[in-house]
């Protein structure tokens, strides 16, 4: 008869594990939020004033909130436009590619550097522009202007460690009067509260 111990816990049966915590298992640090923003900017520049107090900012980070796309339109796009669009991307590619010919003396015989650059300029304007005439024409109307699109968040919360949140906050706090770090916001109900924990593991 075997007899067990009450820290033994016995034979471990075939396909069972027992073991303990591994350094890859250790609890990850929570983060709270210390404040928030209204602009990417203000954002960047609180961590930048966290830095000049000598805060340790690797341990901050800065979370947009509500993204959403934006196209700014930035005006109308006629065949003419489209045309002298093409023809400047295609006039700046040629001088480019003739500017490489002859840097390198890609051409046997060697022509004149001048020559060169210049019949890559204008060969380059032509095939631009054509090009921008011909995909203008294929909308067929349907989107007859210019626009630049991106993301933009309604707001940027700024997130610490939990550790050292509470220094993080008593230096916001300190803001010199006057600064161009626009002050916190905050809106109950409608944005994190100051210190309100937002992920652990």
């Amino acid at each position: 008869m075997s007899s067990q111990t009450p820290d033994d816990p016995g034979p471990v049966s075939p396909g069972s594990t027992n073991a303990g915590p591994t350094p890859g298992n250790a609890r990850t640090n929570s983060k709270v939020v210390v404040a928030s923003f209204d602009s990417y900017p203000a954002a960047e520049r609180a961590v930048d004033y966290l830095s000049d107090q000598k805060f340790p900012v690797e341990r901050v980070s800065i979370v947009g909130r509500d993204l959403k796309t934006v196209e700014q339109v930035t005006g109308r796009m006629t065949t003419l436009r489209a045309t002298l669009n093409g023809a400047a991307s295609g006039a700046l590619a040629g001088l480019l590619i003739g500017w490489l010919f002859t840097v390198f003396n890609w051409t046997d015989p060697v022509v004149a550097r001048g020559w060169l650059i210049l019949d890559g300029l204008w060969f380059g304007l032509v095939v631009g522009a054509m090009f921008g005439l011909i995909a203008h024409l294929l909308t067929r109307g349907l989107r007859d202007f210019s626009s630049v699109g991106g993301l933009q968040a309604d707001h940027y919360d700024l997130l610490v460690d939990e550790e050292v949140a509470g220094e993080a906050e008593r230096l916001l706090a300190r803001l010199p009067a006057g600064s161009d770090i626009d002050a916190p916001r905050f809106a109950r109900g409608t944005r994190p509260e100051p210190g309100r924990r937002v992920g652990s593991a």
